[in-house]
């Protein structure tokens, strides 16, 4: 019997005494990484995404535009959800206004021999 209270007694000293301080600092540290990861990511693709929007909606008669196909040609029509794009003299096709990649406003495109 004594060696049992023995073996006992050092089990329980050999236990590690754990306060709630230890897991409140994991939390503090997940809180920290999830901060970084919003401010260095989340936060800038957000700001990228509604200047996208922003220049998309903004679209009009005459600006040169990019498909998401990667067609280039000048809008003729705007719509509230199509655009139709002059690809070739005489050659419109009809895309949807939210799959354009880029639009160039008109008047500030630069000279191909400059």
């Amino acid at each position: 019997m004594f060696p049992s209270f023995l073996n006992a007694l050092v089990i329980a000293q050999a236990a590690p005494v754990t306060s709630g301080g230890e897991g409140f600092m994991m939390l503090i540290q997940f809180a920290l990484i999830g901060l970084i990861f919003w401010f260095f990511l989340i936060r800038p693709q957000q700001k990228q995404m509604k200047a996208h929007r922003a220049k998309i909606g903004a679209v009009k008669k005459g600006d040169t535009v990019v498909t998401g196909g990667g067609l280039v040609g000048k809008a003729t029509k705007v719509d509230d959800e199509y655009v139709e794009v002059e690809i070739a003299s005489g050659v419109k096709v009809k895309a949807v206004k939210s799959t354009l990649a880029d639009v160039t406003p008109l008047g500030t495109g630069k000279a191909a021999n400059d």
